[in-house]
């Protein structure tokens, strides 16, 4: 602790007593400052100085009317606009405004087009419009303008819509208005009426359900009836067909039935043959690997076989299609035969090629590649194997399914012939019936037709109007709907024109966004502070005396320590007291600050304590990650994926959230946890510093021995 104690008071000693060394080191106590109160004072209030921010209006609208009243909502939006004072609007012709912004004489330009009024009123036709307004924005000027300017363009629209609405839901409430008026001076005629008709209706609707359901089963019954009459020839002539093709395909499938016996030998050949190819071709891979073969022999195998599997390949198709129509006769019990089949197909043009890449390179002199004939090995045998489990499976399973199935299809036809007969035998006596329903319901449909005459005509519209009259009263009187009708039509529309007004609860509010931004340029000054400390004041000590690693580590530390808080200091209480920035909680943000200070010029100091200079890029490197990932400027949430990730590994997240609590108010359980992940910051950084300070800086002193007579590095 002597030593230590020793180191410090010879360096405050010497601060002191140096006139450039207290110049220099009061420099680099003011610089943080001024880095600090430059930005702040610069992004002091941007939001509220838009109005210089030049955005050009082009107004082409000619109007249109409304329930024949004239309305021109481009002209109330170029009207609101000239109340706007919150951006730079600038009244010109659309060729103007369209120039101005490509040559970057306005931020952005609004056009609205000759139609606007007129398409925004097919509102109250049967085919609604929604209206443009044409918005052009130069982006390569600013990165923000186009943003202020955007919204600037939701505002217009947000208006021009508020405005529409308050215009045509003021004709529609006024037409509302006279309607309660006329309503109001007819209701005791409406009275008279209402009771006329609900007595009326009361006579109606037993019989009136009566006859309706009579009259509508006689028609429906009438439809059928004659619809089988009409239809009964053609049943007929369908059944005898029936009957001659179920005779015909009982016969069919009989033969079928032999000469699925007697092809059954031949498709197992040709699948014989097919296995056959593929055996000759998995021979041939032995005779290419044979390195003393003859090339003639070895071309005329590979003819021999390519023509084999040509052949192969049609016979292949054929029985593909025989097993596919064979499945549909046994019921998809043989589909998994296709299936292979196919599997076979693939592989053998796979053989096809992999055969012509090998002739081809035999004819050119050359040897085929070692994995062309293994892969034909391969496939030839994947081909063997597929062949022989349907041979083996063909006599037992296969052959037997097929005339199953062909003996079932038999039986069927053989029924099927059965019930047609039986059905042409019937049709006789369904004529017949047919005959006498039609009779009987001719003679009652002209029956119900007269007693539809004797009911009244009108009996439809009454039942139709007591019921819209049950509705009304149900949903309240019809005074009540006279005295909503006659209502002031003025403050209806004006309701519906902003029926929801946002109502904004600031729970900690901050004036200006210079005093919102006040902790990260606060923060960041800080570490800037600390990198301009290490790179102009040097971590090591020189003298005659020899101390240990920890002893200079701690003696120095305290030197630049007293210089950080120094910084911190002038920072923090010049954003208050010279800026005038808001912070509810004036000395926590002094405290935090100096707090900020010694975490980061510990940081800062042991990497270049431990590291030397690559530690000073260290420090630079982790300054330019923190400027990205701490979230100081834009929400975190915003920023990639690797900012995402990294943000809860900065000391500067911290840093910057204990700064935010003391200006907005503080929540201390926030603190606590900021201030508990700042204390493992400084273990992490002095376990660090103690255990690889001396062994870093012995294995290095032949470096930066070098480094030093380059006259270049310090």
């Amino acid at each position: 602790m002597k030593n230590i104690a020793l180191i410090y008071g010879r360096d405050i000693r010497n601060i002191v007593t140096n006139w450039a060394a207290l110049v220099i080191i009061l420099g680099l106590i003011a610089l943080p400052s001024l880095y600090a109160w430059f930005n702040i004072k610069a992004s002091w209030d941007p939001y509220g100085n838009t109005g210089g921010i030049a955005i050009a209006v082009a107004n082409n609208d000619k109007g249109t009317t409304i329930r024949g009243n004239p309305i021109n909502l481009g002209n109330e939006v170029i009207n609101s606009l000239k109340e706007n004072h919150k951006l730079g609007w600038r009244f010109v012709s659309e060729e103007d405004a369209v120039r101005g912004v490509k040559h970057g004489n306005y931020y952005a330009s609004i056009v609205i087009p000759d139609n606007f009024s007129a398409t925004i009123a097919t509102v109250l036709t049967n085919n609604p419009t929604k209206a443009e307004i044409l918005y052009y924005v130069n982006e390569k000027i600013n990165a923000i303008s186009p943003k202020i300017a955007s919204s600037g363009a939701s505002g217009i629209i947000h208006e021009v819509s508020k405005n529409f609405i308050e215009t045509a839901n003021g004709t529609i409430f006024k037409i509302f208005n006279a309607l309660g008026i006329e309503l109001q001076e007819q209701l005791p005629t409406i009275e008279k009426v209402r009771s006329l008709v609900f007595r009326l209706e009361k006579s109606f609707p037993e019989i009136n359900h009566i006859v309706n359901v009579a009259a509508n089963d006689i028609h429906k019954t009438d439809q059928l009836v004659s619809k089988a009459q009409t239809d009964l020839p053609l049943v007929t002539q369908i059944a005898e067909n029936g009957r001659q093709l179920a005779s015909g395909l009982d016969s069919f499938l009989a033969k079928s039935s032999d000469v699925a016996k007697n092809i059954a030998p031949n498709v197992k050949q040709d699948l014989l043959l097919l296995q056959q190819t593929a055996i000759s071709a998995q021979q041939l891979t032995s005779v290419l690997k044979d390195a003393n073969v003859d090339p003639s022999v070895v071309t005329d195998t590979l003819d021999r076989v390519s023509s084999g599997i040509d052949l192969g390949l049609k016979v292949q198709s054929q029985l593909v299609n025989w097993f596919d129509q064979l499945n549909k006769v046994t019921g998809n019990r043989i589909g998994f035969v296709s299936s292979k089949l196919r599997q076979v197909q693939d592989k053998m043009q796979q053989q096809k090629g992999l055969v012509s890449g090998i002739s081809t390179a035999i004819k050119n002199g050359e040897k085929p590649a070692a994995d062309l004939v293994d892969r034909l090995n391969q496939v030839s045998g994947d081909i063997s194997r597929i062949l022989g489990d349907i041979i083996g499976r063909y006599d037992s399973e296969i052959e037997p399914a097929i005339l199953s199935g062909l003996n079932k299809a038999r039986q069927t036809a053989a029924k099927t012939k059965t019930v047609l007969n039986d059905a042409l035998k019937s049709v006789p006596d369904v004529k017949k019936i047919l005959s006498d329903a039609s009779k009987g319901l001719t003679l009652g449909s002209e029956g119900i037709r007269e007693i539809q005459k004797d009911l009244p005509v009108v009996e439809a519209k009454i039942s139709e109007l007591a019921q819209k009259m049950r509705q009304f009263e149900s949903e309240g009187s019809l005074q009540e709907l006279v005295n909503l009708l006659k209502n002031n039509f003025q403050l209806k529309s004006q309701f519906f024109g902003e029926p929801v007004v946002l109502k904004e609860n600031q729970l900690y509010p901050i004036p200006n966004y210079g005093s919102a931004m006040s902790p990260f340029f606060s923060t960041l000054a800080l570490w800037v502070g600390a990198t301009l400390l290490v790179s102009l004041v040097t971590t090591e000590v020189h003298g005659d005396q020899t101390y240990r690693s920890y002893e200079v580590y701690f003696g120095r530390f305290l030197t630049f320590l007293t210089i950080a808080l120094l910084q911190s200091i002038l920072v923090t209480s010049g954003d208050i007291f010279l800026l005038g920035a808001y912070v509810v909680d004036k000395p926590w943000f002094i405290i935090f600050g100096m707090i900020n200070s010694v975490v980061f010029i510990l940081i800062v100091y042991t990497l270049v304590s431990v590291f030397g200079n690559v530690g000073k890029a260290l420090a630079v490197v982790l300054l330019v990650l923190q400027l990205a990932g701490s979230g100081g400027t834009f929400p975190i949430q915003t920023t990639p994926a690797f900012f995402r990730a990294i943000h809860p590994f900065l000391p500067f997240t911290y840093g910057i959230s204990m700064m935010r609590e003391s200006v907005g108010g503080i929540l201390w359980d926030i603190v606590r946890s900021d201030l508990l992940t700042m204390c493992i910051f400084v273990a992490i950084t002095l376990v660090v510093g103690l255990a690889l300070k001396g062994i870093i800086n012995q294995l290095a002193a032949g470096l930066v021995k070098k480094a030093k007579e380059s006259k270049l590095i310090h």
